[in-house]
C-alpha cells in the first residue's frame, strides 16, 4: 500500500525525562504496514513551519491500530507536539524508509542492539520482533529513559557519559566492560557512534546495520537534503550517496562512509 498520510488522533501522551515524551498515535493505516525501523513525517499546526519533523517509530500496537513515537524537544515544532493532549488531531504520513532486516537476526543467532540518545526508541520495536538472543546496549548523556522496557526481551546494558548509572563513557565502553559478542549487529543514534560501531564490526567481522540519523527536509526522497556518502552510486543522483530518508535510514555498515 505504501506511505499515506492522515489526520490522526493522540491517544495519550507523557513526559518520560526532561524534554523527552512518548506519544501515542491512533493511526491504523499507517500501524498495520509500520516495520522496525522506518519513521513518520508529523505535521505542526504552525503554517509557518512547512517542513513535517521525521521521528523514528518507537512501538506499534497492531491490536488496537496505534503507534508510538518517543521525542525530544529540538526546537518549535516538537515544543508543539509537547503540548498535545489525548484526542488532538495530528497530521503525520507514513511508514517511512527502510527498516531493520528481521532476517538478520533469526533463531539461534545472538544480536547487539545498540541505540544511543533519541536513537533508543526504534529499538524498542526491533527487540520486539527479532527471534534471536538479543542484547541492548543503550547510551544517555546523564538521565535515563525507556531502558525498563527492554529488560523482558534480553540483557540491558545502560551507559551514561555521566556515570549516573551503568557503565561511565559511551555505548562502546559498555561492550568491552561487559565483554559483550554477537553475531550481528543493529544501531540507531549519532554519527560519531555508528562510526565507532562501523569500524567495530569490520574488525570483528561482525554483521552490522546502521540506522542513520540526520537532519530531513521531505521525507520522500525527492529533495536530496538528507543525503550521506556510499560506497556505490545512487541511481537517482548518480554519484556516491544515498538517500537517508528513502534509501535508509537502516544500511549495512560497508554501504555508508563516514
Amino acid at each position: 500500500m505504501g506511505k499515506i498520510k492522515i489526520t490522526a488522533a493522540v491517544a495519550s501522551q507523557t513526559r518520560l525525562a526532561d524534554g523527552v515524551y512518548s506519544m501515542w498515535i491512533d493511526a491504523k493505516e499507517i500501524t498495520d504496514q509500520a516495520k522496525p525501523g522506518q519513521f513518520i513525517s508529523v505535521y505542526t499546526g504552525d503554517s509557518s513551519k512547512l517542513l513535517p519533523r521525521p521521528i523514528s517509530i518507537c512501538e506499534t500496537n497492531r491490536d488496537k491500530g496505534l503507534l508510538r513515537i518517543v521525542y525530544r524537544i529540538a526546537g518549535g515544532g516538537t515544543e508543539e507536539f509537547s503540548r498535545y493532549k489525548t484526542g488532538d488531531p495530528i497530521t503525520v504520513m507514513g511508514p517511512l524508509g527502510n527498516g531493520f532486516p528481521l532476517e538478520a537476526g533469526t533463531s539461534g543467532k545472538k544480536a547487539l542492539l545498540i541505540g544511543g540518545g533519541i536513537g533508543i526508541p526504534p529499538m524498542l520495536e526491533l527487540a520486539k520482533n527479532l527471534s534471536c538472543t538479543k542484547q541492548m546496549v543503550l547510551g544517555y548523556r546523564d538521565e535515563l529513559f525507556l531502558n525498563e522496557e527492554f529488560l523482558p526481551y534480553g540483557d540491558t546494558f545502560p551507559a551514561t557519559e555521566s556515570g549516573t548509572a551503568g557503565t561511565r563513557g559511551n555505548v562502546m565502553d559498555a561492550i568491552r566492560e561487559h565483554g559483550l559478542r554477537s553475531d550481528v549487529i543493529f544501531a540507531c543514534g549519532p554519527t560519531p557512534m555508528l562510526k565507532s560501531l562501523k569500524a567495530y564490526a569490520l574488525e570483528n567481522h561482525i554483521e552490522c546495520y546502521l540506522s542513520l540519523e540526520e537532519k530531513m527536509a521531505c521525507g520522500i526522497g525527492a529533495c536530496l537534503a538528507c543525503v550521506c556518502k556510499s560506497s556505490d552510486r545512487d541511481e537517482h543522483s548518480m554519484v556516491h550517496n544515498k538517500r537517508v530518508c528513502k534509501d535508509g535510514p537502516v544500511f549495512k555498515a560497508e554501504e555508508v562512509e563516514f
